[in-house]
């Protein structure tokens, strides 16, 4: 049908009395993506690949009214992939500035630019009012041109009239153009009476975007945005390098693992996640998506792709959610070949090594010289300076103690010379010598006065995340104390975030955390000694109840729902075997029908109340 509609859009065209376009519009395919729903990348993108190929008689593509960004960036891409053409993105956001999946205007605007969209803005879910702020912001922080195509307002449950008349619409939407705005339309309730009333209201007006504007070097997961405006702590505990246990998991998929090792770490203030899935043995790329998957759906925190294999890299980009940064890239000729171009696809931030062909220059100047040369060949590909990270190599100073000054000067070169940010694995200075602590707090408290940005460390260890929060206070980062009396306030000091061994964990943290196994085992546990009902009733609803509440405020949105009810589901069926086994059989309250269109938007809905529904229905 498709081909159809644009022969029929071409000719209308063609009879137009002024300039006029053919757009191919893409809209949700009415699921959600992994790891919040069933459909995988790959099954999204081919839906969306389909829809490109079969409109290639546009002038451009419009992608609108989606709500996850995972499932715009597979639309983006199928665009990208397989078409020349314009590609503009719109998503829909509540006034809290957020999709119902929880991604923000930043993320967007980060993900969707760096993929290469034209344009990118809101339409749809509210009139141009309540939509008045979120442009304003969006305008700030992107120099694409930003769409704008607002609802009639809001409809009257009596007469099912839209509350915004069209000499309005256009007023309110006028009065958008000294925000930045460059396209503009309408949404539901919207007619040619509307559109009509919006080119009156825009008649001698020009337009007022920047496009010149100094953005930050940021990364993001959907609903968290980084700013490397201030040094951040990158978490380095999800590596098997020296980690017996940790290599265990990775032989064992055990998910669970690698997602506690990610919550440790962000409750002791890792604000970036590295993740390194390497191990002979394994298959690095299926654990890499596993792991990112993994996380993702357990908390918002970006992460860094750490692999040395292309193809694990492009992988992994692909299916990440949000702009991330990929470790690493050297001054290899065939490094710099095969990673810069993933980068520059897939607009994410890199850290450059300084080394080569010859390995890790001895000199201050071998290694600034690598670092140039790493950034002209980014310059190349369009990569800006606010997304490359360079690491000047923290040497074993047991070995090479004249290294360690070496490593520091050549940072402060870099980042004053070359205008990037640096980062330093910080724990790498004491391999092989006894106290280790002291010697990383020092080199780190060192290391941050010469301008490192990003510390990989662990921040576990409470020595270690309190040298970067002090240093932020000190540095006039952390104003008026705010983020140093919040963590050492108290009566004591913050100390370090102890290991949550799964022989301790309870069944409300691995349900508030997402750990579906660790969560089916406590279960499991449990009724050796406590009634099922006794379960269901004092912590599987009570936790439900706290998350559906912590929903309806805000502070969580649709994944983590969806996650808990997953995890509380595995929960129930551990007890519906169980209580099967002892001849405890359930009573019967009926039988419930949930209907809807397969496929449509508002499937999303009816499967979470089932998913809640098969939980609850024993109450």
């Amino acid at each position: 049908m498709i081909p159809v509609a644009i022969e029929i859009a071409n000719r209308a065209k063609a009879r137009a009395s002024r300039k006029a376009y053919c757009a191919l519009d893409i809209g949700s395919i009415g699921q959600l993506l992994e790891p919040n729903g069933t459909l995988t990348f790959d099954e999204a993108y081919d839906i969306f690949k389909e829809m490109i190929i079969a409109g290639k008689g546009a002038d451009c593509i419009v992608i609108e009214t989606m709500t996850d960004l995972i499932e715009a960036k597979a639309a983006l891409l199928a665009a990208k992939e397989n078409s020349d053409l314009p590609v503009l993105c719109t998503m829909t956001f509540e006034e809290n500035m957020r999709t119902f999946t929880g991604c923000c205007l930043e993320s967007m605007a980060l993900t969707l630019g760096g993929l290469g969209a034209d344009a990118i803005g809101i339409n749809c879910s509210l009139g141009p009012r309540e939509l008045y702020p979120a442009v304003e912001k969006l305008c700030s922080v992107t120099n694409l041109p930003v769409i704008i195509k607002p609802n009639a307002g809001l409809p009257d449950p009596v007469t099912n009239q839209y509350n915004v008349m069209p000499d309005e619409f256009g007023e309110l939407l006028a009065d958008m153009i000294p925000l930045g705005i460059k396209v503009v339309g309408g949404c539901c309730g919207t007619s040619p009476d509307y559109i009509r009333a919006v080119k009156k209201s825009f008649e001698g007006k020009k337009c007022m975007a920047r496009y010149d504007k100094v953005l930050p070097s940021a990364v993001c997961s959907a609903n968290t945005v980084v700013v490397i405006d201030c040094p951040r702590i990158i978490g380095e505990r999800i590596n098997p390098t020296g980690k017996k246990r940790f290599k265990q998991a990775l032989q064992e998929h055990d998910l669970d693992y690698i997602c506690n090792q990610a919550i440790e770490q962000i409750d002791a203030g890792a604000e970036i996640l590295d993740v390194n899935v390497g191990l002979p043995g394994i298959d690095e790329k299926e654990m890499m998506l596993s792991a990112i998957k993994a996380v993702q759906s357990i908390c918002g925190t970006p992460l860094q792709i750490d692999s040395s294999t292309p193809e694990v890299l492009d992988a992994a980009l692909r299916i990440y959610n949000g702009k991330p940064i990929v470790n690493s890239v050297n001054g290899e000729e065939k490094s710099l070949n095969a990673v810069l171009p993933l980068v520059a696809k897939y607009g994410a931030a890199v850290v450059g090594l300084c080394l080569d062909e010859n390995g890790i220059p001895k000199s201050i100047e071998g290694r600034v010289a690598i670092a140039e040369k790493i950034c002209r060949r980014a310059d190349e590909y369009g990569i800006p300076r606010s997304d490359i990270c360079i690491d000047c190599l923290t040497l074993t100073c047991s070995a090479e103690q004249e290294a360690a000054m070496q490593t520091l000067e050549a940072l402060r070169i870099c980042k004053e010379k070359l205008g990037v940010r640096t980062v330093l694995g910080v724990s790498n200075i004491s391999f092989g010598l006894p106290q280790r602590e002291i010697v990383n707090h020092i080199f780190l408290t060192m290391a941050l006065t010469k301008g490192l940005d990003l510390p990989i460390m662990n921040p576990n260890i409470a020595s270690m995340t309190a040298a970067v929060r002090a240093y932020r206070l000190l540095a006039n980062i952390d104003k008026n104390a705010v983020e140093y009396v919040a963590n050492y306030g108290g009566e004591t000091p913050a100390a370090s975030t102890p290991a949550v061994k799964k022989e301790d964990m309870t069944l409300g943290y691995a349900m508030s955390h997402g750990l579906k196994n660790d969560a089916a085992a406590i279960t499991a546990k449990l009724l050796e000694t406590t009634d099922a009902m006794e379960i269901v009733n004092g912590i599987l609803i009570p936790e439900l109840d706290r998350t559906g509440a912590e929903f309806e405020k805000g502070k969580l949105f649709l994944p983590q729902l969806i996650q808990t009810a997953g995890v509380a589901q595995s929960c129930f069926e551990v007890i519906k075997e169980h209580m099967s086994k002892s001849g405890a059989g359930g009573v019967s309250k009926g039988t419930i029908v949930i209907c809807t269109v397969k496929g449509d938007i508002h499937d999303i809905g009816k499967n979470i109340v089932r998913c809640f529904w098969r939980i609850t229905a024993t109450r």
